[in-house]
C-alpha cells in the first residue's frame, strides 16, 4: 500500500497519523461517488495510485468534474505533484504538508483546496469473524508453513524483480557492494565474494529451473543413456545440500551437463529403440500410457428418431444398439430385426463426421456418418435419458481424440472439488468426490471412472499438512485411474489449500506456474479466512484457479461482497505485464471455488420445507449469492451450472438426514440456515469453448458439517503454435487494423484517454493516441471516441489464420492525468478475420465493477497464403437449436459463426429482435402468437443480467423500455385484435416465425444471457443463438436459420429493477413474470419516443416516473446512473406500419421482490413439438393437418388430464403428436404409463385424432 513507504528523513509520509481525507486504496471510482455526494467546489480528497506503486492520487470536485493529480515520490522520498514538463515541482516530506500549500489559493491548481472529505471509518467491535458454530477463537495457522507455498502479496520482499532478474540486484551491487569487492582487490584478495552473492542471488530462479529440467530428464537417461544418468542423479543429490561459493560452480557444471545431455539423448534413444526392435517384434507402450486402465466396449440402448415423411414406411420407432470401442476406434450401430436378428454396421472413428446435439430434447442425438464417395448421412438417435447421451458424446470424443494425428490435444477434461473440511482429517476413502457421485447432475456410471486430464482440489479448515494432503491424493487418483498423477502446485494459507495434480502426460505442457495467497480475516490481517490461487500455460491457453473462505454470518452479506472484491485485486496470479487488469481478465479460464458462505434469505421452517419437497428454485431466488450477482455486486460475468442438489451446509456430523441449524453461543442462541456455501464459478474468454458436464455434492462424507462439491468441465485448449512457414515476410504479414473506437466510461472527470492494447500475439503491448472526439451528455457518464488516425495498426507475431483464431486482444482505457485505467474488456479475434471491417460491442469493468461499454469497427487481415485450418476436436460436436427437419441423407452441418456480423450488430436497440431464449420460455405466448403480429418482431424484451446505463447513451436510448413506452407497442384499449387482449387456444398452424420482407435484411435474434449451462462466451451462455429468418422466394414462408453461432458480448440491456414503473395486465392463464426486470414499469401516457443518433444530445424531460426507494445504494451508482437517465426525453420516431402485438408482459405492483427473482435459470427442454415441428413452407401447405387444438404433447396431455406422463414420452421420443399415432401399448408401458385405464384413454384420444383428419 502506499502508505506503507518510506520518505526523506525516515519520516513517514503521512505524518505522524494519518489524516482522515486520505483514503487509502479507495478506487477510482468510488472516490468520485464521495465527491459527488459532498457536491461542492474545492471538495477534495487523498487515495493511493491506482497506476504507481508509491504514488498517490489527489482528486478535486470543480464544476461537478472531478480532476486528478498525481503525486509521485522522487529518489529521496520526497513528495511533488506532477507538473508539466519544464515547471520545477514543489517538494514535501510528508502529504500534509503538500496538502497545506494547495490550501492556498493560486497554486495551479484547479482550484483552491476548501473542503475535505473523510474516509468513513469502519467499526472495528463487528469485525470478529470465526467460523460458523466452531471455536469462538479462529483457529491458528499451521506449525510448519508449506515448502511449496510462496508468501502472498503481504510479504513483498519475497515477489520477484522486474521484468529482468539481473537488473535491480546488479544495481545494488554497483551502488554498494562493488566498492568492498575493489578494497578486497587491493588487499590482494583473488575471489569477489559480494559479485558471487550477487550472481547467486540473480540465478536462483534459473537454479530451480535447471532442476526441473533435469528431474524431467533424468528418467530418459536412466533409460537410454546410463552414464549420464549417474552424474544427473549426483548434480541433483548435491544441489540440495550445496551453497554459497559452491553454488555458483555448482549450476554452471548442472548447465554443462544438461547441454551434453540434450545434444546426445536423442541419438542415443534412437540407437536404443533400435536394438529392441531387432530383439523384440513389439515395442513397449509409452510410458504414460502403461499403466491406464482399458476402457470397456460400452453399449447405449436408443431408438431411431425419424422424421414425419417416414413414419408411414416405418410404422413406429426403431430399436438400436450404439457400441463404443474407445480402445479399438470403432462404433457399431446395431439393428434389431425379426426372429432375433441383428443387422449392424461399423464406423471407424475417421467415418464418424459430426454429432449434433438436440437443445429441444435433452436425450436426442444426431450422427452424421462418412458414406462412399464423400457422401453423408445422418440419423438420429434418442437415448434412454440425457446423461446417457452425455456419456456417449464424452466416449466417442475420448475415441477421438485417443486415434487423433495431432501431436497436442484440442479438449482437456478438468475435475474441480471444495470442501469445507470442518477441521477434521477427512475418511479414508474420498472415492465418491472424485468420481463425482452423489446428488445433483452427475456423470453416467459408464464414463465416471475415466480419469480427468486435471484435479483441482480446494479445501477449507483443512488441518492436514501440505505433503500428507498431497499424498493422500495421489494415492486415492491411483487407486481410481491407475495413473500417478503429478503435483504442480500446492498453496496454503493457514487451512485454506489448493492443490493441482495432472496426467502425467501432460506435465510437459504445464509452464508458467504461479501461486499466491491474500487474507482477508480479521482486519485483513489474519489467514482464517482469505483465498489461494494458482495459475499456469497449459500449452497455449492460460488457467487460473481461486479457492476461498469469505466471511460468515447470515446478516454479512457486504462483508464477503468486499472479500471477493479484495481478492480479485490482491490476488498476484497470472502475466505480469497484466497488472491493470484484474484476475477475471487475465486466463483464458479462470474457475472460482470455495467456501463463500453466502446464505438464503428465508424464515428456517420454510427452508426445511422445501428441501424435503427438493424443492431448490424457490431457495435459489432468495440465495445471496444469485441476488448480488444479479446486481452485478460480485462476479460479474461469471457463470455457474444449475444447482440442483440440496444445499450443502450445515450438516449434523455423522450423517446427511439433519441440518444443524441452531447453536448456543456466549453471546446467545446463533441460528446457521441450510445453505449453498460451497459453490463453483467460472468465467471465460469470447469465444472459447468450455462445457460443464457435472456439478453436484457427495451423500455419503460425513464428516464435516459441510458436503464435497463437484464440477468437472470439457476445456478447449491451443497448442504452442508452430508456424510451419516461418516468420512473415512483410508481404504476408497479418494486420490487426482499427476503423474507429467510441467508449462510455462512467466517470465525473473530463480528462483525455488512451486505449492500450494486450495480447500474446503482440510482441508487445501498443498504445493509441489520445482521443480526438469527447462528450457529455451526463454529468457522470463520459463518451470518447478515436478515429483511425488516432489507432495504431498492430502486428501479430505469426500471420496463420490457425493461430490468429485462437488469440484474444485486451484492451484498457486509460486517463492521460493519472495513466490510470477507468476500463478493460477483452475481444475475440476470430470473428474479426477478414477482408471487411466487423463491428464489436461489449462492457468495460474495472475492479469488478462494470464501469461503461465500449464499441468499434476493426478487421484482422491475414494474407491468402496463410489461411489453412483444421476442425478442433470440440468443433466437431454442435448444437442444432432449430431442428426444422429435412429429408433424410442430408446432414445438417452446422455453421459455426463467431460473433455476429455487422448487420447484425446495427440497432442494437431496436425491440424487434427478440431472444430466441425469450421465446422458448413462455409456450403460451408463443403458440398464441398471431402470424401477422409478428411481421415486426416481437415486442417482447429479452430477460438477461446486463444492466450497464452506459449502454443508453452509447446506443442514444435511455433503455429498451424506450420503445416499450411507444403507444404503437402498446394494445389499445380499442384494439380490434381480439389476440392483443386474450390468449386463444394454440394451435399448430400459429405458430409460425416472424417473416421477413423480401427487400429487407434478416432480423437477427439476440441470444439471452443468465443460462450457464455451456458457457462459450464470457457471458456464461451458449446454448442460445441468435438465428436469422429469410424470405422465401415465392413469399410468404419462413425457414428456420441452423446457425450455430455463440452470443455476441452481450445482448441488448432491459432496464434495472426499480428504474421505471409499469402496471401492466398480463392476459396469461400463468402470473409467472416472464420478464422480471419490468415487473415494476408503469406506463406513461406519452408519445412516441425513438432511438437518438449518436452525438444528439440528452434533454432534460420526464419520460417514465422514477420508482423511489428502490435502489439499494445511495451513492452515484450505475444504478443511480440508470435513474438519471431513465428522466431523459428523446424526439419520436417516423411512424411504423401498423401492427397490434400482444401486450408486455407484467405483474401487478403488489407482489414482492421474490416473485421477480430469475434464478436458477429455467430448463428450455423439453418443449412442445410446435417447436420442433418444420415450417410451412417447407412442407407446402398453409396449415398443420392436426384438427385438434393441441400443439404439442404436453397440452394433449393437460386436456386428458394425464400431464404426469408427458417427460416419460418424451425422454422416450414420443414428441410429436404426429408421432403418437403409432405409439403400441407396449411403448407407453416403456414410457411409464402403467396403468390400463391411462392407457386406454390415451390410445382412444388418438384414434379419434386419426379419424379427424
Amino acid at each position: 500500500m502506499a502508505g506503507g513507504g518510506g520518505s526523506g528523513g525516515g519520516v513517514s509520509p503521512l505524518g505522524p497519523a494519518p489524516p482522515m481525507w486520505y483514503h487509502r486504496d479507495l478506487s477510482r471510482a468510488a472516490a468520485e461517488e464521495l465527491l459527488a455526494r459532498a457536491g461542492r467546489d474545492g471538495s477534495f480528497l487523498v487515495r493511493d495510485s491506482e497506476s504507481v506503486n508509491g504514488a498517490y492520487a489527489l482528486c478535486v470536485l470543480f464544476q461537478k468534474h472531478v480532476h486528478t493529480y498525481r503525486i509521485l515520490p522522487d529518489d529521496e522520498g520526497f513528495l511533488a505533484v506532477q507538473t508539466s514538463q519544464g515547471v520545477q515541482p514543489k517538494r514535501f516530506k510528508t502529504l500534509p504538508e503538500l496538502v497545506s500549500l494547495y490550501l492556498q489559493p493560486s497554486q495551479g491548481l484547479v482550484t483552491t483546496l476548501l473542503y475535505p472529505v473523510d474516509r468513513e471509518e469502519t467499526a472495528v467491535s463487528d469485525d470478529r469473524d470465526y467460523s460458523d458454530g466452531e471455536d469462538e477463537k479462529p483457529p491458528l495457522p499451521p506449525r510448519s508453513a508449506s515448502t511449496s507455498t510462496p508468501p502472498g502479496p503481504d510479504t513483498p520482499t519475497d515477489s520477484p524483480p522486474a521484468a529482468n532478474g539481473l537488473s535491480t540486484i546488479s544495481h545494488e551491487y554497483l551502488k554498494g557492494s562493488y566498492a568492498l569487492d575493489l578494497e578486497a582487490v587491493k588487499q590482494g584478495a583473488c575471489s569477489l565474494p559480494h559479485l558471487n552473492k550477487t550472481l547467486v542471488a540473480s540465478c536462483k530462479r534459473l537454479n530451480g529451473e535447471v532442476d526441473k529440467v533435469l528431474s524431467g530428464l533424468e528418467i530418459l537417461s536412466k533409460v537410454f543413456d546410463q552414464q549420464s544418468a549417474f552424474m544427473v542423479s549426483k548434480m541433483i543429490q548435491q544441489s540440495v545440500n550445496q551453497g554459497g561459493d559452491q553454488e555458483l560452480e555448482n549450476l554452471v557444471t548442472k548447465l554443462a551437463i544438461l547441454k551434453d545431455l540434450l545434444s546426445s539423448i536423442e541419438k542415443k534413444a534412437l540407437k536404443a529403440l533400435q536394438d529392441m526392435s531387432l530383439s523384440s517384434p513389439c515395442s513397449p507402450p509409452p510410458l504414460s500410457m502403461r499403466h491406464s486402465k482399458a476402457i470397456p466396449v460400452q453399449a447405449f440402448e436408443v431408438k431411431l428418431d425419424v422424421y414425419l415423411a417416414e413414419l408411414t414406411k416405418i410404422g413406429k420407432s426403431q430399436k438400436y444398439t450404439l457400441s463404443v470401442d474407445v480402445e479399438g476406434g470403432r462404433l457399431v450401430v446395431m439393428k434389431k430385426v425379426k426372429d432375433n436378428q441383428e443387422d449392424w454396421t461399423t464406423f471407424t472413428h475417421d467415418k464418424i463426421r459430426q454429432l449434433i446435439k438436440s437443445q429441444r430434447v435433452q436425450n436426442k442425438l444426431g450422427i452424421v456418418f462418412e458414406k462412399e464417395k464423400d457422401k453423408s448421412q445422418r440419423k438420429d438417435f434418442i437415448f434412454a435419458s440425457a446423461k446417457k447421451r452425455e456419456a456417449f458424446c464424452q466416449l466417442l470424443q475420448l475415441m477421438k481424440n485417443k486415434h487423433s494425428n495431432q501431436d497436442e490435444p484440442d479438449m482437456i477434461s478438468i475435475f474441480i472439488g471444495s470442501w469445507n473440511m470442518g477441521s477434521v482429517p477427512s475418511p479414508k476413502s474420498v472415492a465418491s468426490w472424485v468420481l463425482c457421485r452423489g446428488l445433483g447432475k452427475t456423470l453416467d456410471e459408464m464414463t465416471v471412472t475415466i480419469p480427468h486430464d486435471l484435479y483441482v482440489f480446494g479445501t477449507q479448515e483443512n488441518s492436514v499438512c501440505d505433503r500428507e494432503w498431497v499424498e493422500s491424493l495421489r494415492a486415492m487418483l491411483k487407486e481410481q485411474t491407475e495413473l500417478d498423477y503429478k503435483s504442480i502446485a500446492v498453496q496454503t494459507l493457514w487451512n485454506i489449500k489448493i492443490a493441482v495434480l495432472v496426467k502425467p502426460e501432460h506435465e510437459n505442457r504445464i509452464s508458467h506456474v504461479g501461486m499466491s495467497s491474500v487474507k482477508t480475516g480479521i482486519a485483513n490481517t489474519l489467514g482464517n479466512k482469505g483465498a489461494v490461487g494458482v495459475s499456469f500455460m497449459f500449452n497455449g491457453t492460460s488457467f487460473g484457479f481461486v479457492n476461498c473462505h469469505l466471511t460468515s454470518g447470515n446478516e454479512k452479506i457486504a462483508r464477503r461482497n468486499q472479500n471477493y472484491l479484495d481478492i480479485l485485486r490482491l490476488l498476484s496470479l497470472g502475466d505480469k505485464q497484466l497488472s491493470s487488469f484484474d484476475i477475471s481478465l487475465r486466463f483464458t479460464h479462470l474457475f472460482w471455488l470455495g467456501d463463500l458462505n453466502y446464505r438464503l434469505d428465508m424464515d428456517i421452517q420454510e427452508i426445511l420445507n422445501y428441501i424435503n419437497r427438493k424443492e431448490f428454485e424457490p431457495l435459489l431466488k432468495v440465495d445471496q449469492l444469485n441476488l448480488e450477482r444479479e446486481k452485478n455486486k460480485v462476479f460479474l460475468r461469471f457463470a455457474e451450472e444449475e444447482i440442483s442438489f440440496p444445499p450443502t451446509y450445515r450438516y449434523e456430523r455423522g450423517s446427511r438426514d439433519t441440518y444443524v441449524w441452531q447453536k448456543q453461543k456466549a453471546t446467545g442462541m446463533r441460528t446457521n440456515v441450510p445453505s449453498w456455501c460451497d459453490r463453483i464459478l467460472w468465467k471465460s474468454y469470447p469465444e472459447t469453448h468450455i462445457v460443464c458436464n457435472s456439478y453436484g455434492c457427495t451423500d455419503d462424507i460425513v464428516t464435516s458439517d459441510h458436503s464435497p462439491v463437484f464440477a468437472t468441465f470439457e476445456v478447449g485448449v491451443t497448442s504452442q503454435f508452430v508456424s510451419k512457414k516461418g516468420l512473415p515476410k512483410s508481404s504476408e504479414q497479418a494486420y490487426i487494423e482499427f476503423e474507429s473506437i467510441e467508449a462510455i466510461v462512467k466517470t465525473a472527470s473530463r480528462t483525455k484517454f488512451f486505449i492500450e492494447f494486450y495480447s500474446t500475439c503482440l510482441e508487445e503491448f501498443k498504445k493509441s493516441y489520445e482521443n480526438d472526439s469527447q462528450s457529455s451528455d451526463n454529468v457522470n457518464f463520459l463518451r470518447v471516441g478515436w478515429s483511425n488516425k488516432q489507432l495504431t495498426t498492430l502486428k501479430p507475431l505469426l500471420s496463420e489464420i490457425e493461430y490468429l483464431q485462437d488469440q484474444h486482444l485486451l484492451l484498457t482505457v486509460k486517463s492521460l492525468d493519472g495513466y490510470e485505467s477507468y476500463g478493460e474488456c477483452v475481444l475475440a479475434l476470430k470473428s474479426m478475420i477478414g477482408s471487411t471491417a466487423q463491428q464489436f460491442h461489449t462492457y468495460l469493468s474495472h475492479r469488478g465493477e462494470e464501469t461503461g461499454n465500449i464499441r468499434g469497427s476493426m478487421r484482422v487481415r491475414v494474407p491468402s497464403e496463410r489461411m489453412g485450418t483444421r476442425e478442433r476436436l470440440y468443433e466437431w460436436i454442435s448444437v442444432d437449436k432449430d431442428e426444422t427437419g429435412g429429408p433424410k441423407g442430408k446432414s445438417t452441418m452446422m455453421s459455426r459463426v463467431g460473433h455476429e456480423p455487422s448487420a447484425v450488430r446495427k440497432q442494437l436497440g431496436e425491440l424487434g429482435k427478440v431472444s430466441e431464449e425469450g421465446e422458448r420460455s413462455s409456450k403460451e405466448e408463443t403458440a398464441a402468437r398471431p402470424k401477422q403480429d409478428t411481421a415486426d418482431g416481437d415486442p417482447s424484451i429479452c430477460k438477461n443480467s446486463y444492466n450497464n446505463p452506459a449502454y443508453y447513451i452509447l446506443e442514444g436510448v435511455p433503455n429498451q423500455s424506450a420503445a416499450a413506452i411507444s403507444p404503437e407497442l402498446l394494445p389499445s384499449p380499442t384494439s380490434t385484435n381480439p389476440q392483443a387482449a386474450k390468449a386463444p387456444p394454440p394451435s399448430a398452424g400459429a405458430r409460425t416465425k416472424p417473416p421477413c420482407a423480401t427487400s429487407a435484411a434478416p432480423h437477427p435474434r439476440r441470444p439471452m444471457t443468465g443460462h450457464p449451462v455451456r458457457a462459450i462466451s464470457e457471458e456464461g451462455s451458449s446454448e442460445d443463438d441468435g438465428g436469422a429468418c429469410m424470405a422465401g422466394a415465392q413469399g410468404g414462408g419462413t425457414v428456420g436459420s441452423t446457425l450455430n453461432r455463440p452470443p455476441p458480448d452481450f445482448p441488448p440491456p432491459p432496464l434495472p429493477k426499480g428504474a421505471l414503473e409499469m402496471v401492466a395486465e398480463a392476459p396469461f392463464s400463468k402470473p409467472r413474470p416472464l420478464y422480471p426486470d419490468l415487473a415494476e414499469v408503469r406506463i406513461p401516457a406519452t408519445g412516441p419516443v425513438a432511438p437518438l443518433a449518436l452525438g444528439e444530445g440528452f434533454r432534460r424531460g420526464g419520460v417514465g416516473g422514477v420508482g423511489a426507494g428502490a435502489l439499494d445504494d445511495q451513492s452515484c451508482s450505475v444504478l443511480q446512473m440508470a435513474k438519471t437517465l431513465s428522466e431523459s426525453e428523446f424526439p419520436g420516431q417516423p411512424p411504423r406500419a401498423p401492427s397490434a402485438p400482444p401486450p408486455l408482459r407484467g405483474q401487478p405492483m403488489g407482489l414482492g421482490l421474490d416473485a421477480c427473482r430469475t434464478f436458477p435459470p429455467r430448463n428450455p427442454i423439453p418443449e412442445s413439438i410446435a417447436e420442433d415441428m418444420p415450417e410451412e413452407a417447407l412442407w407446402g401447405s398453409s396449415s398443420s393437418s392436426l384438427s385438434v387444438g393441441e400443439s404439442s404433447v404436453g397440452e394433449w396431455l393437460q386436456r386428458l388430464g394425464l400431464e404426469r406422463y408427458e417427460q416419460g414420452l418424451l425422454h422416450n421420443g414420443w414428441d410429436d403428436l404426429e408421432f403418437l399415432s403409432d405409439i403400441t401399448e407396449e411403448d407407453l408401458e416403456e414410457a411409464g404409463v402403467l396403468d390400463p385405464a391411462h392407457k386406454r384413454i390415451l390410445l382412444e384420444s388418438l384414434r379419434q385424432q386419426q379419424q379427424q383428419k
